[in-house]
Formats: C-alpha cells, sequence, structure tokens
C-alpha cells in the first residue's frame, strides 16, 4: 500500500493529538487519532497503527508517572478489561469494516454529547465509594471500546471521576491502566490480522509525532488548561464521527 498525501495530512495531527491527550489528559480524547486515520484507511488497519503508537506513548509517559495512581482504581479497570478485550476480539472475528466504522462514529458523537451534557450541567457525576465490581464492570466496557477503536478512556474517566481521585491521580491511573489494556490487545491484534507490513510501516513513519504529542502531554498537564485542547478535539471527533457513519452507511 502506497501512504499518500492524505495519510500525512490527517495521520501527523491525529497522532500528535492522541499522544498529548494520553500523556496529558486521561486518554479521554486519545481514540481520535485512530478514528481520523480509519477516514483514509480501512479500520482494522487504523488499529493496526495506532496500537504500537499508543504502547510508544505509554513506555514514554510511565516514568513521569510512576506510582501516583490509585491503585485499588486501577488494578480493577485492569481485571474487567481481560473479558472486555476477549468479547471484542470476538466480535471483530465475524463483522465487517463497516460495522467498525459506524460503531467509531457513534462512539466519537456519544463521547462529545457525553462532554457537552456535563459541561452543561444536565449530567452530573457524584462521587461514590470505591467498588471493585463497578471498577471491574467500568474495566470490561474500556477493555471493550478500545479494542475495537481504541476509545477506552471515557469509560474509565467516568469511573475515576467518580472517585474523586486528584488531577495527578486521574491522569497517572489512565496511564498505568492503558498501558496494561494496550499490550492485553496487542497479541489478538496480531493472531486477527491486525497487524500487517502496511501497519508496521505506517506506525513507523508516524511514530516521532507520537513521541512528540507524549512529550507534549506531560508538559501541558501542568501548564496549559484544558478546555482549549478539549475544544479542538470535539470539534474534530464530531465531524470524524458523522464523515465514519455516512461511509458505514452508504450503499
Amino acid at each position: 500500500m502506497e501512504f499518500g498525501w492524505e495519510f500525512f495530512a490527517l495521520g501527523i495531527p491525529a497522532i500528535i493529538f492522541g499522544g498529548i491527550s494520553k500523556a496529558g489528559f486521561g486518554s479521554g480524547a486519545a481514540f481520535v487519532a485512530g478514528a481520523i486515520l480509519a477516514l483514509v484507511v480501512p479500520p482494522g488497519m487504523a488499529l493496526g497503527i495506532v496500537l504500537p503508537l499508543f504502547m510508544l506513548v505509554d513506555a514514554a509517559t510511565l516514568k513521569p508517572y510512576w506510582g501516583k495512581w490509585h491503585w485499588p482504581s486501577a488494578k480493577g479497570l485492569m481485571i474487567g478489561a481481560v473479558p472486555g478485550c476477549i468479547l471484542a476480539g470476538w466480535l471483530y472475528t465475524w463483522v465487517d469494516g463497516d460495522v467498525f466504522r459506524l460503531l467509531i462514529g457513534i462512539i466519537c458523537l456519544a463521547f462529545v454529547a457525553f462532554q457537552v451534557a456535563q459541561a452543561a450541567g444536565w449530567l452530573k457525576i457524584r462521587q461514590i465509594p470505591f467498588s471493585a465490581p463497578l471498577a471491574w464492570f467500568a474495566g470490561l466496557v474500556s477493555g471493550f471500546t478500545s479494542f475495537v477503536s481504541h476509545a477506552g478512556g471515557p469509560a474509565a474517566a467516568v469511573f475515576l471521576l467518580s472517585q474523586g481521585v486528584s488531577k495527578t491521580a486521574y491522569q497517572a491511573t489512565t496511564v498505568v491502566v492503558f498501558w496494561a489494556v494496550n499490550w492485553m490487545k496487542a497479541v489478538p491484534y496480531a493472531f486477527l490480522g491486525i497487524f500487517s507490513f502496511d501497519s508496521i510501516m505506517g506506525s513507523l513513519m508516524l511514530a516521532p509525532f507520537a513521541l512528540l504529542g507524549a512529550w507534549l502531554g506531560v508538559k501541558a498537564h501542568r501548564f496549559v488548561p484544558e478546555k482549549p485542547f478539549f475544544l479542538i478535539t470535539y470539534v474534530l471527533l464530531v465531524l470524524t464521527g458523522v464523515r465514519l457513519i455516512w461511509v458505514a452507511l452508504q450503499p
């Protein structure tokens, strides 16, 4: 496969945004990278390109946040992610690319709707005592959505916000959780044929930009307000989601 200018024009900023989100803002909107890439390459290839890049971001950001996570929440989310990944892997074996385009598009729009509802005060996340079964359920949803679209962040975010953890504990918990989840996904991705020579080449070409995003994200976590970053991300997610749903529903 030849990677044309569209791949780089969309892929480079998408991967930088994804790296910034993972490294600085809790991974919630990192899946914009894969969603945007799915506009120019098949969804399966987009998944295969993005996973190694996100694993690279994970490796680059573990050290700055090491030991700052909320361990009970992290452990519960990781345990729940195991069956979530298994379920998603089973689903992947019998549905075609348009189903995944539709799923990714719906997840994009649902995520933005959730954020808007929360910001407008229509939806409030109240603090609740830690519950292992709740953590497992959130992990199951995160594992499933992470497998099919690298969109595990929203479910984990809702759970962590309900625990009232600090900004840095929240960020550190998402880093260690999705470091583990991404390793869970790597083996089934290989068996399912999601990785290919083309996907590996795409990952290699975008790797420097993933590292740039990771570096910017760690810096931004300390100094940059969240609102400007997420405003841009939400616009990208809406446009991407609408486009993916439109393509998926074409006869």
